[in-house]
């Protein structure tokens, strides 16, 4: 007793010693300073993971309303899985500097482009175009000790994790070759004119957090992708998937695939984007699309897909800090003079650009005739729904189903293991990065943090995130299958 009397009597003198020199110390010391707590909750006895973990399970709850029948299409293909600095070593490839090629012609640009993205830590997908060179990579891949093969596209990733769910029924349309029909969940339907002789091959370079070559050292775990693939490049499976639905009839149909097409040089996106847009808009209006959007580089795609083409036509999509940056620079709209996030991307700027697709490319305003209505965001640290109010139910167990599948798959396991993950979302943020700005906090204890901007409703839930991470590849996919999952489309509301 007497050891705590006299540290606090120290404690108090130092403290008393500093004030007098400089009265604003104290306020910086009790930062650092926990006096102890003789009324102890539950959430100090308990960690944040452990706090925020809990709460996940008491609160994801599905929609009254599920999907019975869910259509996904068009990008599907074998995953090729990597080290990357293992595989660019056997390729007797030296380390340099690090370059962006929007498509990539050779090892050396593929060199290049990989340490682009590995010294900041960030995905990317890239077309290969020399075929016989491809070939080579991808057989020194395959061969490589270590190599995994996986179900891989956006498409078949997504359709894989739905189908983890045994009362609802999955129609996949896309390239499918006879080894990815052999990896597919036997529950997922695969129309005949989808199956094909060949399968088209992807290469995932995978980085660890701290992985060094020569003197680029990866901030954070991740991958870089690549291909010679020119079914999905051309999304050659588009009109079957869309002639399919009449017979299969569902209530959510989740496209994938448009990013395939910038590869393949602007007069050919431009007609195909076209035909794209034609055949998407034969799909019957009281079905909702889901999009999901994935690495692109070229700004004119971009606006294409977002002004005039395709993102009207949809009612929600997902994406990533990437390409939700990039979508502001291509279109011109807030914080568009940031080249690149810096650490964990800022809320408040991220719900500026949130919303400014909603307000110029969505049905914020009524009488707008665009049908977007939702935007599932995701970056590694935190989460993020936004919605349109009066068309979609359940975003808060949603966005907290998606965080959830991110922490545990991440891992590899099939449930959270607080012990393998930490937090890393800021505990208090702010709901714009301008003004009028509201000051925001993150209660593990109820962990989605809810605000309005106009017309529009933001659910914010934390990832805990993997500290040890197996595998990166289709963590964006299987977060979308679940926040999908997870939602419900208000009847009164036709699309």
């Amino acid at each position: 007793m007497w050891r705590k009397a006299s540290a606090a009597a120290l404690l108090a003198l130092a403290v008393g010693y500093l004030y007098h020199g400089s009265p604003e110390l104290p306020e910086q010391i009790l930062q650092y300073i926990t006096l102890p707590n003789f009324q102890s909750s539950s959430q100090s006895q308990n960690s944040l993971e452990q706090v925020i973990s809990a709460a996940w399970e008491t609160l994801i709850t599905l929609p009254t309303r599920q999907w019975s029948k869910v259509a996904v299409g068009v990008n599907a293909c074998v995953d090729v899985v990597v080290s990357g600095v293992g595989l660019l070593q056997a390729l007797a490839v030296d380390p340099g500097s690090g370059l962006d090629h929007e498509v990539l012609h050779s090892k050396e640009d593929l060199k290049e482009a990989f340490i682009h993205y590995m010294e900041r830590g960030a995905a990317a997908e890239r077309f290969f175009s020399d075929e016989e060179v491809f070939q080579r990579i991808a057989r020194a891949a395959a061969e490589y000790p270590g190599a995994k093969l996986y179900v891989g596209g956006n498409a078949a990733l997504i359709g894989q994790k739905l189908a983890t769910y045994p009362d609802l029924m999955v129609l996949l349309c896309g390239p499918v070759g006879p080894k990815l029909h052999e990896m597919l969940d036997e529950q997922i339907v695969v129309p005949p004119d989808s199956l094909q002789e060949t399968d088209e091959y992807h290469l995932i370079l995978e980085y660890k957090a701290g992985e060094q070559w020569g003197s680029t050292q990866a901030p954070q775990a991740n991958r870089f992708i690549f291909s010679h693939d020119v079914s999905n490049g051309e999304m050659s499976s588009l009109e079957t998937f869309v002639a399919s639905l009449e017979e299969f009839e569902p209530e959510l149909v989740v496209l994938s695939g448009l990013h395939m097409m910038e590869g393949q040089g602007k007069e050919l996106w431009e007609e195909r984007l076209k035909e794209a847009v034609a055949a998407i808009s034969d799909i019957r209006r009281d079905i909702p699309i889901h999009l999901e959007l994935a690495s692109m580089t070229d700004r004119d795609y971009m606006n294409s897909i977002m002004q005039e083409q395709v993102m009207p036509i949809v009612s929600s999509i997902g994406l990533n800090e990437q390409e939700l940056l990039f979508l502001s620079q291509a279109g011109e709209g807030p914080h568009a003079d940031l080249p690149s996030w810096k650490g964990i991307p800022d809320v408040g700027r991220v719900s500026d650009i949130l919303l400014w697709v909603l307000e110029q490319h969505g049905r914020s305003d009524p009488s707008s005739e665009a049908d977007l209505t939702r935007i599932h965001f995701h970056t590694l640290a935190y989460h993020i729904l936004a919605t349109v109010d009066g068309y979609w139910a359940n975003q808060a167990a949603a966005v907290m189903a998606g965080a959830r599948v991110a922490s545990s798959q991440a891992c590899g396991l099939q449930s959270v293991d607080v012990s393998k993950v930490e937090l890393k979302a800021p505990l208090e943020f702010h709901s714009s990065h301008g003004e009028p700005q509201e000051k925001l906090s993150l209660n593990p204890a109820e962990p989605v943090t809810v605000w309005r901007r106009g017309n529009v409703t933001f659910h914010l839930t934390p990832v805990l995130v993997c500290k040890q991470p197996l595998r990166t590849v289709g963590l964006g996919d299987a977060i979308t299958a679940e926040g999908l999952i997870y939602s419900e489309l208000k009847t009164q509301q036709p699309f």
